[in-house]
Parts: structure tokens; C-alpha cells; sequence
């Protein structure tokens, strides 16, 4: 999907699974609370395997795809494009990155390549990014790739074992 000089970005493939599990597992503390989902089902290198399988479905009916991130090869990150709704022409991103590639821009990059690729080549509309205030990183990241605050989101997300919380609506529109 894009091969630039400092990072590479494709879907998930089934030989993604080791290196998936292997983001995960080592990053947990960063993961948990915002991607508990992602983590449960990446505990066990065969729950990666039957999840990045389902992904693989998932891109197949259209219903949700998954990038990787990588550099030099290393799986350094990945990025959700969900929640699509077709019929309005939307779809909202994820991410999440290796603790050992935070704070180079790499995310910042990899949201521009494909919001870029979201708007040509699936002609969405408009992209959303949610997130929590106290993430400054992910705020960060949706400010400079021009995404707009819009709203406050009441008891949006709760984490596991954690309490409801108002989550920040960004947008951008083609």
C-alpha cells in the first residue's frame, strides 16, 4: 500500500501473527487500556493467528481493514481503519505503536499516508479519530494531521475494570 523510505505500511497478512503478538505482548501496559480488545485477543500466539485470520475476513467483506507499520522490516505499529459505514461514506481510525518508536512521527505519518488513501481510493468522506484527553501523543497525532476537535463524547469508552469515559470526537473531512 505505500513503501516510503523510513517506514513500510500494508495489510495484515496471516505471517503478520508472530509479530503482532509479539507488539503486543510487549507492550501491554501501553495497550491495555485503550485497546483491550486488541490485547485479549493477541495474549497467545494462537489467539493472533485466529485473530489476524479474522482480520483477513474482515478485509475481505470490507467491514473493517488493519495495517501494519513497519521499519526495516520490524513490525513497529498498527493502524485500524473501522466502524466504516459506506452508505455516509465514514470510517474512523486506530493506533497504537511500539513504545521503542513513540514520539518520531512515524503514527503522525502513517494517519496522513492513509487518510489520503482512505479519501481516494475508498472515497470515504470523512475520517474520525477517538480519543481521551489525558492521551496527549494520539491528540497530538490527530492535531497535525488536521483532523478537527468537534465534540466531547459522554461516557464513550470505559476500560476494563475502569469507569466511563468522555472520549474527544476529532474529524476530517475530504
Amino acid at each position: 500500500m505505500y513503501k516510503g523510505a523510513d517506514f513500510h505500511m500494508a495489510l495484515v497478512q496471516p505471517e503478520d501473527a508472530m509479530a503482532v503478538h509479539t507488539l503486543i505482548m510487549g507492550n501491554l501496559d501501553r495497550f491495555k487500556t485503550y485497546f483491550p480488545k486488541t490485547v485479549a485477543a493477541n495474549i497467545t500466539f494462537e489467539k493472533s493467528k485466529r485473530f489476524v485470520a479474522t482480520i483477513v475476513e474482515d478485509i475481505k467483506n470490507k467491514t473493517q481493514y488493519l495495517y501494519t507499520i513497519k521499519v526495516n522490516g520490524t513490525l513497529a505499529g498498527l493502524i485500524y481503519l473501522k466502524e466504516l459505514d459506506w452508505d455516509k461514506k465514514e470510517g474512523e481510525f486506530a493506533y497504537c505503536i511500539d513504545e521503542s518508536y513513540a514520539g518520531n512521527g512515524l503514527t503522525t505519518k502513517a494517519v496522513t499516508v492513509l487518510s489520503s488513501h482512505a479519501f481516494t481510493v475508498f472515497h470515504l468522506q470523512l475520517l474520525k479519530i477517538i480519543v481521551h484527553h489525558s492521551n496527549i501523543p494520539s491528540v497530538r497525532i490527530a492535531e497535525k494531521c488536521n483532523f478537527k476537535p468537534i465534540k466531547t463524547l459522554s461516557n464513550a469508552f470505559t476500560p476494563p475494570g475502569g469507569v466511563p469515559l468522555d472520549m474527544q470526537l476529532f474529524e476530517l473531512r475530504k
